[in-house]
């Protein structure tokens, strides 16, 4: 029943008592309520009971109710119910939203300021469900799904609960497998899109290179957008000795190319050897290169050679060649993280 005064010598029917006992124990009869609500003095020691559909309000205002005041709040329709500050203050530690089924007590500690407890059994209860589920929240608890393997928790303020699972960048370290091609009797092999602005230097590797004749010269020429092969300006110089220590060398301008040997190897003579590319992949550059190269099988040849490129591009592959007959080998290509 709602708050009374009483005086003295006045006598109580049993229904009377009935109801003071119920709403003591935090029961009795409610004022029921379709539409936003406006407290009044009146509700103090009631039970007020929204029912509604949609969203609602109950609006709390100063000057109505005396300190030690009651005010019992339930909602059982399917639209959120708000407990709203009008003039007066409300606080609480839990939320002022009250979903279908939810309930609190408004106790005024002042005639202006009022606190309210709120009783959710529902917001106690985990809304995980699956191994690995983590809590979020946005305004109220919620589940973040367990990801897939090797997924990293990343925050992401697009998602609901600002937080999603994903598959990290891949980052580069150390020295990466970029591509291998193997190549049969040809007259040139092209290796295009393997640089890249993911990595500062690239690793060549040079296996079992064979041409017609073991004096066939071997070379690379870059290649860049089209991609077009890069025929000018390569500036360097490649040194060989053979067995007996006499040396030769091939400047690269006179072929326009990096001669990486002057004895590619023949037949079952095959050569092998390794280039390190710089300043290629990551914008308009003019590239660097060095490496060695040896002719294996009859020992005929160790070759050292580096040099540039004076023209500036965007290199982004190269092409390998002989200086007469058609080549056969297999190159791979690593890329070295950045720094």
């Amino acid at each position: 029943m709602s708050k009374q005064t009483f005086t003295t010598g006045q006598v109580l029917t049993a229904a009377q008592m009935t109801s003071l006992q119920q709403t003591a124990l935090g029961g009795g009869s409610t004022t029921a309520k379709t539409a936003s609500y406006v407290l009044v003095a009146a509700d103090a020691g009631t039970v007020v009971q929204m029912n509604s559909a949609g969203a609602t309000t109950i609006t709390v205002n100063t000057a109505l109710f005396a300190a030690g005041d009651t005010v019992q709040i339930q909602n059982v329709g399917a639209g959120v119910c708000t407990v709203t500050a009008g003039t007066a203050t409300v606080n609480t530690s839990a939320t002022l939203a009250l979903k279908q089924y939810d309930s609190g007590d408004l106790y005024f500690n002042t005639t202006s300021a009022a606190f309210f407890f709120s009783t959710d059994a529902a917001d106690s209860t985990s809304p995980l469900t699956t191994k690995g589920d983590l809590y979020g929240y946005s305004t109220l608890d919620a589940r973040i799904p367990i990801g897939t393997n090797n997924q990293v928790l990343t925050a992401d303020s697009a998602q609901a609960l600002g937080l999603k699972w994903a598959t990290p960048t891949a980052v580069a370290s150390g020295l990466t497998f970029i591509s291998r091609t193997s190549f049969s009797s040809v007259a040139t092999q092209a290796v295009d899109g393997v640089f890249t602005s993911t990595y500062d230097n690239y690793l060549l590797i040079f296996e079992d290179m064979t041409a017609a004749t073991g004096a066939d010269d071997f070379y690379l020429q870059l290649r860049y957008a089209g991609p077009t092969t890069e025929t000018g300006t390569y500036y360097g110089w490649c040194e060989t000795y053979d067995l007996a220590g006499t040396e030769s060398g091939l400047g690269w301008s006179t072929p326009n190319a990096a001669v990486i040997s002057t004895s590619t190897g023949s037949g079952v003579n095959t050569g092998n050897g390794h280039m390190l590319v710089q300043r290629v992949g990551n914008s308009s550059e003019k590239a660097a290169m060095t490496g060695q190269y040896t002719e294996n099988e009859t020992l005929s040849g160790f070759t050292i050679f580096g040099g540039a490129v004076n023209t500036a591009r965007t290199y982004t592959g190269f092409l390998l060649k002989s200086s007469s007959t058609n080549i056969t080998g297999v190159v791979t290509v690593y890329g070295y993280a950045k720094s």
